[in-house]
């Protein structure tokens, strides 16, 4: 079975979720053209009244539009007891919105790597969160995917669980059916370090992906390494159209295939525009063809 592609308006984040220049039923429209299978969401899209999440999802069916996987970046280093009982809350909420919306994935992160928190107990608050996460994911049958994240477009701070070690010291304590990983390339470049080792370490984990490519815009690899800890979106990197970038879709894809992927892609990129997103979609179709091939039917 082949993975399946969909899309996420990287392009109009701010359009969507704060000035409110583009309605989601306008983003459906657009992204109708690009020859996907589905759309991702973001929580910041959705507003929590009846009629409007019934009129998207009635959209979403009259375009043969999947909603497989919702994006929400719950802060589970918040040190507020009563915010940090309010974030999880709202992943519950979003758990119900994905089962609502016909979708299987839902995402958590770390949280904010805030100034002065403790690595070992940040760990084990995220740990224990998620774990108490679960049986409502399985009962809402919504696995919860935890991504190799850098930063949410609205958070103060960087992600918690940023760089490679920190990630999988939370993912290896979670063993459960309703839990994996969102893997995307992109991010761990931004963490200053090497995609195709982090895949090789979670490629059994692996439930979605998020497919984006970076640019360097100058200077190399090793510069960007020594640039690793600075505060914000690497300087060096630039978005761009998938293919054309540092990641080796050909090696990620290959990798994913061998230990069966056969889930969700979803193009999150396409800052510069529909254009841009439209030729990543072509390039990861044909690469997806390319790397998963339709088994020969039975003579």
């Amino acid at each position: 079975m082949k993975p399946k592609l969909a899309a996420f308006p990287k392009c109009y984040m701010d359009q969507l979720c704060v000035h409110h220049t583009m309605t989601l039923f306008e983003w459906i429209e657009q992204a109708a053209t690009l020859g996907v299978d589905g759309l991702e969401f973001y929580s910041g899209f959705l507003r929590d009244d009846p009629l409007f999440l019934h009129q998207i999802r009635d959209m979403l069916e009259s375009h043969q539009l999947a909603m497989p996987m919702l994006c929400c970046s719950p802060d589970f280093t918040q040190p507020d007891p009563v915010l940090l009982a309010a974030e999880i809350e709202r992943e519950k909420r979003m758990i119900e919105l994905t089962a609502f919306f016909g979708g299987r994935y839902c995402r958590v992160l770390s949280g904010q790597r805030r100034p002065g928190i403790d690595r070992a107990a940040g760990v084990a608050r995220v740990v224990c969160v998620i774990k108490s996460l679960l049986p409502f994911a399985e009962q809402h049958q919504v696995v919860l995917t935890m991504e190799n994240h850098y930063k949410d477009n609205y958070w103060e701070y960087p992600e918690f669980a940023q760089k490679m070690d920190v990630f999988m010291e939370i993912v290896d304590q979670i063993d459960s059916p309703w839990f994996g990983v969102n893997f995307d390339p992109s991010n761990t470049l931004l963490a200053g370090e090497e995609p195709l080792v982090l895949l090789e370490r979670v490629k059994h984990r692996v439930v979605t992906m998020h497919a984006s490519d970076r640019f360097l815009k100058n200077g190399t690899i090793e510069d960007l390494r020594r640039e690793e800890n600075a505060a914000g979106y690497a300087a060096r990197l630039a978005h761009g159209i998938i293919g054309r970038g540092l990641n080796d879709y050909d090696t990620i894809f290959a990798a994913l295939r061998s230990v069966g992927f056969h889930s969700w892609v979803s193009i999150e990129d396409g800052v510069n525009g529909m254009d841009e997103l439209r030729q990543s979609a072509k390039f990861l179709r044909s690469k997806i063809d390319l790397h998963f091939p339709e088994p020969l039917e039975p003579q």
